[in-house]
């Protein structure tokens, strides 16, 4: 967790004072290591060869005995393979799990050790004999990884709670990053490498780090997603989905490996019902767990359960309460780090920790929509192809107009998206907030601090792209790694609970990058390939029907008894002018409350931010984080 500049001896309490922060990431064992400049603590769930793969591990050559040490985070699906290649170049293993193969392979090829690995990681390796320490991240970025430098040492984290706690020692500044909070605000998530905290900061994924000896961490991407569609010839679309339905029943086979119980989420999608039903295969007696509301319109129980019931899995139900619903958000903003706008992340605690009680490791669907281009969104480019006709100087004519017709006139939202390129049109899948409906609740706000200045330096990298992949690449940089993947990683690991997602394997997306956009969006659907893939996996109820996941009745809540009492009392109760026009956003409430507008998405994107404030910064709320104890197999 952290290499010194000075004695790292000195730090040892510090970081076992930090080690319970994250407890619920590993409560099977807790372990650390230390020489004169490196301190490693580990909080271990125990998944694969429970008796001996101990975290901080050590390895060295024959010659070196314990020259590396190391702390990883997540699974390495292919270690078995990964294995023998090495044994096959005379390396031996004094362990079965998947965490030595890291090492030895970071010995034999050195930081591109990466290349090597298909799975979830956050690495952190401290050569002994160099003094320098290597960080890693996977390529899609599943698994956190957080570090700050002072100039006591450099420390580095699954979770910011622990470099929090470890503050006093290193003199580390807290203070807030006003521009983190905007691009917060406009996003409805922190986008990497940012976090919160100005001097806090996050490996960003598909990356590796190394430190020098002087804390400063050097950045190098080695994963970069191109989508470069290499086109599929006419009658022969057939070879391309039979490739996707291979490479997705390997990838779900591997992230079956685990020497303990795997379920499976499951909505009423396509994703999750695709991966349940190939898991199906591998464990005959497959759990399978869905989360809902009573509000009628608000849950995907009912097709969840009869997708159960098709593909012949075990079914269990968690419907949350408007009750405990509220009463879990202080200790969910406290699991975060950062806030995440995402209301659906209330319902995955619940259901996470439902499946904790019967599974220690679920299988899910996140990435499908990036990867296979499943958001309605992806179809817009369609509706405007026929502005790429305009000469330019007509364009800036009808975009000048767009702005002067007045609102509700037939065809100027497709007007003014039709004559905005696209940088400055689409950011994600988070549009909340217009630029005047910031300025309203955010005086302080700055123009140059909006999306284009996250997004920017994303869509340069994929101008020779099509107009759908470009989205989808820029959502695999923002979206879902800033919401998505977030939000799935600190929810279950919050019942320390892993989770699995096969969507995002390297073999799955070198398939996935080759699917032309006609392939993705077409006849009327999104995924299209994917569907077509999938037609003699998952039941036809199920395939073509429309992405909900765990939807939440947050409009009505607002407005109504549920929540609107609460998000008045929390807005004038937190310490937040310096960000906030408090009176605009209780009048906005108030607006909501009234039917004249729907600012339900706006108001919880703020709510978030002023609970996470409240227990970070003013410590005024203390979240009841229990302690609970599991069984070390299942």
């Amino acid at each position: 967790m952290l290499t010194a500049h000075h004695n790292a001896v000195d730090f040892v309490p510090a970081i076992e004072r930090a080690l319970p922060c994250m407890r619920h990431r590993g409560p099977d064992e807790a372990g650390s290591w230390h020489d004169t400049d490196a301190v490693f603590g580990f909080n271990r769930l125990s998944i694969i060869d429970i008796a001996h793969s101990h975290q901080p591990l050590q390895w060295g050559p024959e010659d070196e005995p314990d020259r590396y040490a190391m702390t990883f985070n997540g699974e390495i699906y292919n270690y078995v393979e990964l294995r023998k290649e090495l044994q096959d170049l005379g390396y031996t293993f004094n362990t079965s799990g998947d965490g030595e193969p890291i090492l030895v392979g970071y010995h034999h090829w050195g930081k591109d050790v990466v290349k090597h690995l298909r799975g979830m990681f956050g690495i952190a390796i401290w050569d002994t004999k160099e003094k320098q320490l290597f960080l890693a991240r996977d390529p899609f970025g599943i698994k956190p990884l957080y570090y700050a430098t002072t100039d006591k040492g450099t420390v580095f984290a699954s979770e910011k709670k622990c470099i929090l706690e470890m503050a006093p020692e290193l003199g580390l500044d807290l203070s807030v990053d006003y521009r983190a909070v905007e691009h917060y605000v406009d996003l409805q998530y922190v986008p990497e490498p940012e976090s919160l905290h100005t001097h806090i900061r996050r490996l960003e994924s598909g990356c590796i780090g190394t430190v020098t000896q002087e804390g400063v961490v050097k950045q190098e991407r080695y994963f970069k997603p191109q989508f470069n569609v290499r086109g599929v010839v006419k009658g022969e679309e057939q070879v391309l989905f039979d490739r996707i339905a291979r490479a997705l029943e390997d990838s779900v086979e591997k992230h079956m490996r685990a020497d303990v119980t795997v379920g499976s989420f499951l909505s009423g999608g396509i994703d999750s019902t695709a991966i349940a039903a190939l898991a199906k295969r591998h464990n005959p007696n497959l759990l399978t767990f869905t989360t809902g509301f009573e509000r009628e319109g608000y849950s995907e129980v009912d097709v969840a359960a009869e997708s159960a019931a098709a593909i012949g899995v075990e079914h269990i139900v968690k419907i949350v309460s408007p009750e405990e619903y509220a009463d879990a958000i202080p200790k969910i903003m406290w699991y975060l780090d950062d806030p995440v706008a995402d209301p659906s992340l209330v319902p995955l605690y619940f259901v996470a920790a439902e499946a904790r009680k019967h599974v220690k490791v679920v299988l899910s669907g996140e990435g499908a929509d990036e990867l296979f281009g499943g958001y309605t969104i992806y179809k817009e480019p369609l509706s405007l192809a026929p502005f790429e006709k305009i000469p330019s100087p007509l364009l800036k004519g009808l975009r000048k107009l767009s702005t002067v017709l007045p609102d509700g006139v037939k065809g100027k939202s497709l007007l003014q998206r039709g004559t905005t390129p696209m940088e400055e049109r689409y950011y994600g899948n988070a549009r909340s907030f217009s630029w005047e409906q910031l300025k309203r609740v955010m005086p302080r706000a700055k123009p140059e601090w909006d999306h284009r200045d996250v997004t920017a330096s994303i869509y340069a990298h994929s101008r020779d792209m099509d107009p759908v992949a470009r989205m989808q690449h820029l959502d695999l940089f923002t979206w879902m790694r800033g919401d998505i993947l977030v939000k799935a990683d600190k929810m279950t690991m919050a019942n320390s609970l892993e989770l699995r997602v096969p969507f995002l394997d390297r073999e799955v997306f070198a398939v996935a990058e080759t699917i032309p956009h006609g392939l993705k969006i077409t006849e009327g659907t999104t995924k299209y390939a994917l569907r077509r893939a999938m037609e003699q996996i998952v039941p036809a109820h199920v395939l073509n029907r429309r992405k909900l996941g765990f939807p939440v009745p947050m409009r009505h809540w607002l407005a109504g008894d549920e929540l609107y009492g609460w998000a008045q009392d929390t807005i004038n109760a937190s310490q937040t002018e310096d960000y906030f026009d408090k009176q605009a956003l209780l009048q906005m409430l108030k607006e909501h409350r009234d039917g004249v507008s729907d600012h339900s998405r706006r108001l919880w994107t703020v709510l978030a931010f002023m609970v996470w404030h409240g227990i970070f910064v003013e410590k005024r709320i203390v979240p009841n984080i229990e302690e609970r104890e599991y069984p070390v197999e299942l």
